[in-house]
């Protein structure tokens, strides 16, 4: 099993930008414990940010058949990107939405994922543990496709 962890705009700032709302880690520090949790669960994992969309559509179309799963933070772009979202519904990888904080008790324009409808599911608002019941949901979704 072999998971691709996607971070999109300004989550590289993870650390230093609003603390009081995204936590205290950084990303390097959120993929150390998630590639320590890949590790002690068997599994592989990969990490990949950036701030550009075109990049993100990259890297979920190149995930089709290195990729069991994908575990997305798309930042920003959750809320605009019709790009990712077709990228998304192009290639048969189960992706997952992940954000650290609750977009629902956010402000209105973040309450509306235009991701969330092709993903397999969405978990918000658990800080960097969002990512683990990531990782968990997609691993249970491919497993659970492989014994049907």
């Amino acid at each position: 099993m072999n998971i691709l962890v996607l971070n999109g705009p300004n989550l590289n700032l993870l650390g230093t930008r609003e603390p009081e709302k995204y936590g205290s880690l950084t990303l390097k520090e959120i993929e150390n414990k998630l590639s320590d949790y890949a590790k002690s669960n068997n599994f592989g994992i990969d990490f990949y940010q950036t701030n550009i969309e075109g990049e993100l559509v990259d890297r979920i179309q190149q995930a089709l058949g290195v990729f069991d799963g994908i575990v997305l933070n798309a930042g920003g772009y959750t809320h605009t990107s019709v790009a990712i979202r077709d990228a998304i519904s192009s290639v048969n990888v189960p992706v997952v939405e992940v954000h650290l904080t609750n977009i629902h008790a956010r402000e209105e324009f973040r309450q509306k994922s235009l991701l969330a409808p092709v993903c397999i599911g969405q978990i918000s608002g658990f800080g960097y543990y969002s990512y683990i019941l990531g990782l968990n949901a997609v691993i249970n979704f491919v497993l659970s496709k492989v014994s049907e």
